[in-house]
C-alpha cells in the first residue's frame, strides 16, 4: 500500500488554514473532513487508503457529514461543501 501526500502543488489550496465546523465532534469526522477539504474530494476506497480507516467506519462518518451539510457528493466522489 502506497501512502497518500498532499501537496499543495497539486491540490491547489492553502492546506495550512483548514477552518473545521465547530458541529464535527468525533476525530473520525474531523479528520475525514480535513482530508476531503484539503484533497478537493476523495472516493470512500481513496479515503480507506489514505487514512487506513475501516470502510464500516467511513461510511456513517460520511453519512453525518452529508446530512450536516458539511460534505456533499458528486458521483463516487465525497467533496467539501461550498460553504
Amino acid at each position: 500500500m502506497t501512502a497518500t501526500t498532499l501537496d499543495p502543488d497539486t491540490t491547489g489550496r492553502d492546506q495550512s488554514n483548514i477552518d473545521v465546523p465547530e458541529t464535527l465532534q468525533s476525530a473520525e469526522s474531523k479528520l475525514v473532513y480535513v482530508f476531503l477539504a484539503a484533497s478537493d474530494g476523495a472516493t470512500v476506497e481513496e479515503l480507506h487508503e489514505a487514512l487506513h480507516l475501516r470502510k464500516i467506519t467511513l461510511f456513517p462518518v460520511l453519512s453525518t457529514l452529508t446530512e450536516r451539510d458539511v460534505v456533499g457528493r458528486e458521483g463516487a466522489q465525497y467533496v467539501p461543501s461550498a460553504s
